[in-house]
């Protein structure tokens, strides 16, 4: 008998530490914030639809959030960056260009913030671009208004955007802002505008009124030759920057296709390493530096 309890026991024991293992293994999936409690301004009604994930993707956003992936905080930077998955506006890619990428960022001392944006090219659904950046706009807004809470410089939050996100990314960079839902609130009257981007092969569509001036946002871009559809958008913003006088830095990598991302699935050694070059760029920026260490001697 005292032999079946003492297996018995091993065996809870056992399963008590694989548990604990399992979860300790899991990934952190991050903490969701709503754009607006309750829904978006006007389509309060459609909040509660649930959304679809599978794999490495999500679809069918009706209450737009974000997911929030602190700073590791003995690297605490004060910078944040709210990451844009691409999927063709049909879907996001969740994992790879979202999630992902945040934990890369927080391990980095950079708060990160992975927007599920409304989708203006899924079948049956309502939404149109100026839904999809009206979700942008209010993100960076969001995190200005709670900078104290997570820890962030208010003047240091950025975008980053991946293919169908790196053309939201750009919009939300470089042209006016669209009208919030509803009447606003106090959130919308803060500025929409980010301090830095990094757009990563965006497509080619663009806002219908872009100005980029010297005093543009400092911006990163990356793309590789070989995509057909997402190298020349990056060109074409690159020689706007410098006719404008405007930092910016261009990666163009000879080959990769699209959707190299982190460089986490692909033969290439340079695109293996290119992650590294956001290191460089945002070291230089100063923005890996702890808030008002820019100007220390």
């Amino acid at each position: 008998m005292r032999r079946l309890l003492r297996l018995l026991l091993g065996l809870a024991v056992s399963a008590l530490l694989a548990g604990t293992a399992s979860a300790q293994d899991a990934p952190d999936p991050g903490q969701r914030l709503e754009l607006w409690q309750g829904g978006v301004p006007g389509h309060e009604d459609r909040a509660s639809i649930p959304e679809e994930s599978r794999d490495y993707w999500t679809k069918s956003i009706n209450n737009p959030s974000l997911r929030y992936f602190a700073a590791l905080p003995e690297r605490r930077t004060g910078a944040a960056v709210i990451i844009m998955p691409g999927g063709a506006h049909e879907f996001l890619v969740t994992t790879t260009e979202g999630t992902d990428v945040a934990r890369w960022f927080a391990q980095r001392g950079v708060a990160a913030f992975v927007l599920s944006y409304r989708l203006s090219r899924q079948a049956g659904y309502p939404w149109t671009i100026t839904d999809s950046r009206q979700d942008a706009e209010r993100a960076v807004r969001l995190l200005r208004s709670r900078a104290g809470e997570f820890g962030i410089d208010p003047k240091r939050i950025g975008v980053m955007g991946f293919s169908a996100g790196g053309e939201l990314a750009r919009m939300t960079l470089l042209s006016p802002p669209v009208a919030p839902p509803g009447s606003g609130d106090a959130i919308d009257q803060l500025s929409s505008q980010p301090d830095f981007g990094i757009l990563v092969f965006p497509g080619p569509l663009k806002g219908d009124i872009e100005t980029i001036t010297a005093d543009s946002p400092p911006l990163l871009l990356s793309a590789a030759n070989d995509d057909e559809c997402c190298a020349q958008p990056v060109v074409d913003v690159f020689d706007a920057y410098r006719a404008a006088g405007a930092s910016v830095e261009l990666h163009m990598y000879a080959a990769g296709g699209h959707a190299y991302n982190m460089g986490e699935a692909t033969p290439s050694v340079s695109l293996r390493h290119w992650p590294e070059r956001i290191i460089d760029w945002m070291t230089d920026r100063g923005l890996l530096l702890p808030s008002g260490a820019e100007s220390a001697p």
